[in-house]
């Protein structure tokens, strides 16, 4: 998934600018997509299709109707038989739409790319139609009957961990036909308006000293030395988001009504709640989790943007300031090869098997790298499904932040190659663990690159770089959190304009920035760009539940813990089979205990005590 705001390009003053940064950062590879399907129009991958089409007509044929029989049988009339025939369809699904979905974020701008993308999402719709039965059947299933079959068949026993899961989904399922509806008009209302927004965003292009630019490359103009650079950016962001507001604004406000319609019909209490199921959390630790970071506001962020100010010479920054290295930030780019070495040194460090796994990404062309036209902004790690292997996607144009994203996204990418041992049913993380494996392997680089630099102002500019961070990833996120909570529980009382949406957004950022930083007219409208609020309703707080949790779990590495490393493997290769409790108890970590979250945050306060001292030194 996105990296909460760490993204990579910096600004494309000119072609030939361009040019001379890419050959200074060495050959930057392109994914091999290839070991999915060796292209759109393809024998290989138009017989998939076909082969898909015919067991997923096949396998309704077969069991629909038939579950509860199932479950007293065993061998190829039992529910085992059964789980494993879903399994294969899921993977073989799965594989035809991550290709789709890849090829289409290799080249958003291009229109085949787009037409593409919609007719697989479209056909495997119909297709997953067939399926629907599946689960909600299943789950008609009373618990007596289940259990016995899970405790006799070792075949259905193996999806143990998956069945119990989706048995918790039971108490808001519709009856067959609510749910085929639903799902059949998602790709009419909520797919629809995502990818109007994606391709909006796309074609967006915002101008700077009379060039024009795509969103990803103004953006990290923001993290541009000279501030009189970040205030064009900043005004040429506005500018554009302001133009195409009504657009955002519609979108914004149909998903928000689509939600509110699903959760109403579904039951749902709160309007977070669908999400805390997805991620297998209770709703307390995640209100915990909020409170505890809203508490730190003052000790994390509004301390550290002070502190900030001072070190750039001014009383209170512009909101364009935020994110503006230090004067002692190092300004030579980072080459491919150096970033390669230094992130897989840095897990070799840890682990051995951790920098083998990812070195695989590199010598098997598993990453995008270049920035280029259309191709989606930011970063992500796809898991593909577990018959072919994950892909990785960043923007790279040679900071530091790009070393660490970096490292973010090859963390997950070893999370998924270890979790894809349980099969395309229990190999998904639920999202409050996903982020586990990328903060920790962010973490492994930020401290083997620490412990290296002698260099007081370059610890400090690293210090403060790794604070702004996770300020971002813990703070802001669960600002986003709060704004989203305004934004939907407004969103009942009926359509939302812009200027209203901006209101709320705007209380949130203030609240989290603090005094040091001022906001100022234009800021109001930069909620339209955050890919979270639309792809993932409530998604976001998953970044301070995982950054927090691996503040918490590299306190307890620091302290050698023995075996802890066999642990920490353990946990990838988990997936989605268990549940955080059972995940950290080895750890001695649990969740629930309030304190929990004041330890984690404790870790960004001593980073910020560290600046401070060596401020002061």
């Amino acid at each position: 998934m996105t990296r909460p705001e760490i993204t990579a390009p910096v600004k494309q003053a000119s072609a030939e600018q361009a040019a001379s940064t890419a050959t200074s950062l060495g050959e930057l590879p392109i994914w091999k997509l290839s070991d999915l399907y060796p292209s759109r129009d393809s024998a290989e991958f138009k017989t998939d299709m076909e082969k898909a089409a015919d067991l997923s007509k096949a396998f309704e044929a077969r069991w629909k109707g038939r579950l509860t029989d199932a479950a007293a049988n065993t061998g190829a009339d039992g529910l085992g038989q059964a789980l494993k025939d879903y399994e294969i369809l899921e993977d073989l699904l799965g594989k035809l739409g991550s290709f789709a979905g890849l090829t289409y974020f290799s080249d958003t701008s291009n229109p085949a790319n787009g037409k593409f993308y919609g007719d697989v999402q479209s056909k495997l719709t119909d297709l997953a139609s067939h399926l629907l039965f599946f689960a909600l059947e299943l789950n008609r299933i009373d618990d007596a009957t289940m259990d016995t079959a899970l405790d006799r068949d070792p075949q259905a026993a193996h999806y143990r961990p998956w069945v119990i899961d989706l048995r918790k989904d039971k108490p808001f399922q519709l009856d067959d036909k609510l749910e085929q509806l639903f799902l059949e008009k998602s790709m009419t209302s909520a797919a629809a308006f995502n990818r109007l927004f994606d391709e909006t965003m796309a074609e967006l292009r915002f101008e700077v000293d009379g060039e024009k630019l795509p969103l990803e490359i103004t953006l990290n103009m923001l993290q541009e030395p000279e501030e009189p650079v970040r205030h064009k950016a900043a005004e040429a962001l506005s500018k554009t988001f302001q133009q195409n507001i009504r657009v955002f604004t519609l979108i914004t406000n149909t998903l928000a009504k689509d939600k509110e319609i699903s959760d109403r019909w579904r039951g749902f209490d709160d309007i977070a709640d669908s999400r805390h199921l997805a991620n297998r959390v209770e709703r307390e630790v995640v209100d915990a989790l909020a409170v505890a970071v809203r508490e730190a506001y003052p000790r994390l962020s509004h301390r550290y943007y002070a502190m900030k100010a001072k070190w750039l010479g001014m009383e209170q920054m512009n909101f364009w300031d935020r994110n503006a290295p230090l004067p002692e930030t190092p300004k030579a780019l980072i080459s491919w090869p150096d970033a390669k070495e230094t992130v897989l040194s840095a897990y070799a460090g840890f682990a051995p098997q951790m920098a083998d796994i990812a070195r695989r990404f590199f010598d098997e062309e598993w990453i995008d790298a270049p920035v280029r036209p259309g191709k989606a902004p930011g970063a992500f790690a796809h898991p593909t499904v577990p018959s072919a292997h994950p892909y990785v996607l960043v923007n790279y144009m040679g900071k530091p932040r790009d070393v660490m994203t970096l490292a973010h996204e090859l963390g997950h990418g070893v999370h998924q190659v270890l979790a894809g041992e349980q099969g395309a049913l229990m190999a998904q993380t639920p999202l409050t663990l996903a982020e586990t494996a990328s903060v920790f392997g962010e973490m492994l680089t930020f401290r083997a690159l620490l412990e290296k630099t002698k260099d007081k102002r370059e610890r400090k500019a690293m210090l403060a770089q790794k604070v702004e961070d996770m300020i971002n990833t813990v703070v802001r996120q669960i600002a986003f959190y709060e704004f989203e909570r305004k934004l939907h529980t407004a969103r009942k009382d009926g359509e939302l304009t812009s200027e209203q949406i901006g209101e709320l957004w705007l209380s949130v950022q203030e609240e989290s920035f603090g005094p040091a930083i001022r906001i100022s007219e234009g800021y109001e409208t930069w909620w339209a760009y955050i890919p979270h609020f639309i792809h993932s309703p409530f998604y976001v707080y998953a970044y301070a539940f995982g950054d927090c949790l691996v503040n918490s779990l590299y306190a307890v590495y620091q302290n050698a813990e023995p075996g802890f490393q066999q642990k920490y493997f353990e946990l990838l290769k988990a997936g989605g089979t268990k549940h955080h409790p059972e995940l950290l108890k080895p750890f001695g970590l649990d969740a629930t205990d309030p304190s929990f979250w004041s330890k984690g945050l404790s870790m960004i306060e001593g980073l910020i005590d560290e600046l401070e001292a060596l401020d002061r030194g």
